[in-house]
């Protein structure tokens, strides 16, 4: 990280404590009552095409791990109300983010098949104790971004004050204490004039500390946000090649990659921000993951404030192990038909790069779900101010986290036509698992995620 040593620089540091930006006792005392225990509006919209918050969605009749999980969502059987295309655009601009309306008018057979909403995201019981104690407790660092102290599994700033409060409801979303998937798909689209398509296969690993039962704080475990594994089974050129990643919450990340024709583990540490992925013909950067992944440091964020705007909620399509990859990937892009958009209202929150900074989307536009405060749209835009990429992630309820996630996540490169389906069990046969108890894993835990574990693990 850069940092310019003025006086205004210094100046503006000054200006920063970590009890900056207090949220009000007033505002702490409507969580539950006018707000949801995470700081949503409970009521509907006005219009009545946003219901009340229903409370997080519960699985109907018996469900146990591997069983499909759409099978046992109430409203499995529903059909689109209306599909959004090129010629009628302009119809529901005003709930569209400029990345959407790019994609619709430019990508030749584009739709949006719009259903019912249901805000069905909620928390456990004990994270949303945790939000409404920690509430007026978390802080952001003297630096002015990182996350000094909250009440953790919570929502740290569930009234955001200003966009980097906002940001850190998105980075630290209840995810259990990890996630194991046995196969995870990554798929990127053929180049403009070929048919050639690439497809990763991995076994991935995410740790979240702070996410066990309980109340924990950014300082425990050394800081430690995330714990990230995870080692390739193809293509043919990077099988064998693995990463494993420690992500702070107030330091850059150590990260360890193993390359199988060295049979060694280096470390990485330029492997950060808008570093070109391995192995993704400089289609996909670290931090694109997701919509955003990492630090929060190079960027302004400002908090604009709510919208409404159809985004994709309630993908169960997205989590079907044993649908074929070619029913579900187009040419340019995803089949509808394992699409899904409801009309939500979101936070609007812009990040524009700092001066001195350097980033190759130096503005990002990021739309974070109410309810969930994942966010469910970003669009990034290059240096000329023109959208570059229009990304989504899928955000549906998780039976075995009690909680809603990201099950998938979708980038359309709208400057060279390809697209990213990333983070999605479609075509694997095989389950992702979310753990509560990490004692139920043996890897989940601080030690395993090391170069020295890396190398163990990938010379087997």
């Amino acid at each position: 990280m850069k940092m310019k040593k003025s006086m205004f620089a210094l100046t503006a540091l000054a200006l920063f404590s970590v009890h900056s930006w207090p949220v009000a006792a007033a505002d702490v005392s409507k969580l539950g009552d006018e707000l949801t225990a995470t700081g949503a509006e409970k009521a509907g919209s006005k219009d009545g095409q946003i219901p009340a918050f229903e409370g997080q969605a519960k699985p109907v009749g018996s469900w146990t791990y591997g069983k499909p999980r759409k099978d046992h969502w109430k409203y499995k059987d529903e059909k689109p109300l209306f599909v959004i295309d090129a010629s009628n655009v302009d119809k529901y601009a005003d709930k569209l983010t400029p990345g959407q309306i790019e994609t619709l008018k430019h990508v030749p057979g584009y739709t949006m098949p719009v259903y019912p909403t249901h805000r069905d995201c909620g928390v456990p019981e004990d994270v949303a104790q945790n939000t409404k104690d920690g509430a007026s407790k978390s802080a952001i660092g003297s630096n002015g971004w990182s996350l000094e102290d909250a009440v953790l599994p919570g929502v740290p700033f569930p009234v955001p004050q200003n966009g980097i409060q906002a940001l850190w409801n998105f980075l630290v979303r209840y995810q259990g204490a990890g996630t194991v998937y046995p196969d995870i798909l990554t798929y990127l689209s053929p180049r403009t004039g070929s048919t050639q398509s690439i497809e990763y296969h991995s076994e991935a690993l995410g740790y979240f500390p702070w996410g066990a039962k309980g109340q924990h704080s950014p300082k425990e475990s050394g800081g430690l946000q995330s714990g990230q594994y995870y080692v390739y089974s193809s293509p043919a050129a990077l099988a064998g090649q693995g990463t494993m990643a420690r992500n702070y919450f107030g330091k850059d990340a150590d990260t360890f990659y193993y390359f199988t024709g060295q049979r060694r583990v280096r470390r990485l540490p330029a492997y950060t921000y808008d570093a070109p992925m391995i192995g993704y013909e400089n289609e996909y950067t670290i931090d694109s993951t997701g919509v955003f992944n990492g630090l929060p440091d190079r960027f302004d964020w400002k908090l604009v404030g709510k919208k409404e705007i159809y985004i994709p909620y309630n993908v169960f399509a997205m989590q079907n192990a044993t649908a074929k990859l070619s029913d579900v990937t187009g040419p340019h892009f995803v089949n509808p038909a394992f699409r899904r958009y409801e009309l939500h209202r979101v936070w609007e929150l812009v990040g524009t790069v700092k001066q001195g900074m350097r980033h190759s989307t130096p503005k990002k536009v990021i739309y974070l779900d109410e309810d969930s405060w994942i966010a469910a749209l970003g669009d990034d835009y290059d240096a000329q101010g023109k959208i570059w990429k229009a990304k989504e992630n899928y955000i549906t309820p998780q039976w075995d986290l009690g909680a809603c996630n990201l099950n998938a996540f979708i980038q359309n490169d709208l400057i060279n036509g390809r697209y990213i389906l990333d983070m999605t069990i479609i075509g694997t046969g095989k389950d992702f698992k979310n753990i509560q108890d990490a004692k139920s894993d043996r890897r989940l835990t601080e030690g395993f995620f090391t170069g020295e574990s890396l190398q163990a693990v990938s010379s087997q």
